[in-house]
């Protein structure tokens, strides 16, 4: 019985922890709600909480908030020069404040991996003087900012690969491989720091980018913000976290191939600018730019409500016939969307047998 009310009492706590900082005034009554357990019973692993400094109440009775308290808060200014390492800089500066927790081998191993491709994408491409680091650690997470001043992460691909406008160059983020000097980048850091990741966001220019990982499933937002000069990377994840380097790593390689990256996993929302509905051609193949690059390719349709005939068609005809070696899947499609990708798809197989016709005769 002993053991029991232990481990109820941690879920309790955790239940608080977790919750507390979309709570900070009803957390009582909805851990309440939850475990249907007295108010007091709640006040006291409130009380007990906060005597341990894991979160912090101001104000009394009904207009008490409650929040959670960081253990770590710290802020770095370094200069930004090319001689800057960045597995020094984790060593000597990263690594040891979160040692201290002893987070799980995976979660340092996410932290270790993010930061330092963060860093050196600011050492390499971001033309900027100084970069500032915040760590910040608090019960359930750890949170790592990474801020330059210089000329803006989706400016800067849109210059060196004449896109359109930044909208663009997110998209091309997204589909990873993008590098502008291949001897020295693969184009896959924030490919698979924004996977790793709980949470992950960018904000640079006028876009605020913000990539949430949940089981098996994701959300992403992308939003007009105030112009921010520079980039201001925000990583965070949960010090329970459970995936590995490796898990995200193989979930992009093919089952038989040895060179690694191999798939890929595309938003279509990315696509969509402003009120465009996808429907144009040259909309479809600003999306297929790039992935010959990869073996397969999963479009995601999650969000879009419809899809144009010419769009399906340059994808799953047009593209699909000229490059047999790149597999289009897709997934998270609705029924409207879903008809004119089998509409495509049918016109595809009669190309095929009407091409296989001619071979026989």
């Amino acid at each position: 019985m002993a053991r029991d009310t232990t481990k109820q009492v941690r879920t309790i706590r955790d239940f608080i922890l977790n919750n507390v900082a979309d709570h900070p005034n009803d957390i009582s009554a909805l851990t309440q709600k939850e475990f249907g357990v007295a108010r007091s019973t709640i006040a006291k692993h409130l009380r007990w909480l906060i005597a341990n400094n894991l979160i912090g109440a101001e104000g009394r009775t009904k207009a008490r908030t409650y929040k959670l308290v960081l253990l770590v808060d710290e802020v770095l200014e370094l200069p930004v020069e090319k001689s800057m390492q960045e597995d020094l800089v984790w060593r000597k500066e990263i690594s040891p404040l979160l040692k201290k927790f002893k987070l799980r081998d995976n979660v340092l191993d996410i932290c270790n991996y993010g930061f330092t491709e963060i860093l050196n994408n600011v050492i390499d491409h971001s033309e900027s003087s100084i970069v500032r680091v915040h760590i910040y650690v608090d019960a359930i997470s750890v949170q790592l900012h990474i801020v330059d001043f210089g000329v803006g992460i989706f400016q800067k691909i849109q210059r060196d690969f004449d896109l359109n406008d930044p909208r663009h160059a997110l998209l091309e983020l997204s589909k990873g491989k993008l590098t502008s000097d291949r001897s020295k980048h693969s184009g896959e850091g924030i490919f698979f720091t924004s996977r790793m990741f709980d949470k992950f966001s960018i904000n640079s220019g006028e876009l605020f980018f913000t990539r949430i990982n949940k089981a098996h499933d994701f959300l992403i937002e992308v939003e007009e913000s105030n112009e921010f000069r520079g980039t201001y990377v925000r990583m965070c994840i949960s010090k329970n976290a459970t995936q590995t380097t490796k898990e995200i790593f193989d979930r992009y390689a093919s089952e038989h191939d040895d060179h690694g990256f191999t798939k890929t996993h595309v938003p279509i929302s990315l696509t969509k600018y402003d009120d465009d509905q996808l429907i144009s051609r040259s909309a479809a193949k600003r999306l297929l730019a790039r992935f010959n690059d990869f073996k397969e390719v999963w479009l995601d349709f999650k969000g879009v409500q419809t899809i144009g005939q010419a769009f399906a068609d340059e994808i799953f005809r047009v593209y699909a016939m000229d490059h047999p070696d790149v597999q289009i899947l897709f997934t998270d499609a609705n029924n409207d969307v879903l008809r004119m990708i089998n509409r495509a798809k049918g016109a595809l197989e009669e190309d095929q047998d009407k091409q296989m016709s001619l071979i026989d005769s």
